[in-house]
């Protein structure tokens, strides 16, 4: 339990350092005109910012895991379905890297071509970074699953306080019903803001509590 509260804030420290520091962004502008300007000004920023996602992502899978070896046992059912959701949110974001890393090299071609070349390069570009947003709103789907199987856990286990549990459902609800109809609105992001900021607060206070019961 100490250790899946360590990696809820380590996941939260980290992707905050990527977006913060190093301009990650969860949810690509599709500018790509800008952002391979950006890329290729700044090519270390870049690659940074991808290692840390990396990390952040692997960090999803092993928190997945020692959720289930810590609250598993409670409802086995639930733990099956936590762990599939959330190490397939963490393995499709990594396997998406790929493409998003070959950001690089177009705009290492683009800034130096002109014309119909630099469109062309332009329009691949943005065809990645659409692939990063749907494959991210996929995963958070995923994540959306199961953050809600493990609360229902942290609810009916006896072991977290319930209403930790009970907040956890309404972030996850909130957040995967604001996720879906930015599937349908794109524009519409209100409701995924607010599950968002809802997620963070449940994923500081789990994590903090997770780790004082392991010191105690």
């Amino acid at each position: 339990m100490m250790l899946s509260g360590f990696l809820f804030l380590f996941i939260i420290v980290i992707l905050n350092l990527a977006t913060v520091k190093f301009g990650y962004e969860i949810f690509s502008d599709l500018d790509s005109d800008a952002k391979l300007q950006r890329i290729n000004n700044n090519p270390k920023k870049f690659k940074k910012s991808i290692v840390l996602t990396l990390i952040e992502h692997g960090s999803i899978i092993a928190l997945a895991i020692t959720l289930f070896l810590a609250f598993g046992p409670y409802n086995l059912t639930l733990g099956v379905i936590w762990t599939i959701s959330r190490m397939g949110e963490g393995l499709i974001q990594i396997y998406n890297k790929k493409s998003y890393w070959g950001l690089l090299n177009i705009a290492r071609q683009y800034s130096v071509s002109s014309g119909a070349e630099k469109n062309a390069l332009a329009d691949s570009g943005r065809g990645i970074l659409e692939t990063k947003n749907s494959t991210f709103s996929f995963a958070q789907v995923l994540f959306s699953i199961g953050t809600l199987a493990y609360s229902i856990v942290f609810v009916t286990s006896g072991v977290v306080p319930p209403i930790i549990g009970y907040f956890g459902i309404v972030a996850s609800i909130l957040y995967g019903f604001g996720n879906g109809m930015m599937l349908v609105i794109p524009n519409f992001k209100v409701l995924w803001n607010v599950g968002g900021l809802s997620i963070w607060i449940f994923e500081i206070v789990i994590g903090i509590w997770l780790l004082w019961y392991g010191f105690t």
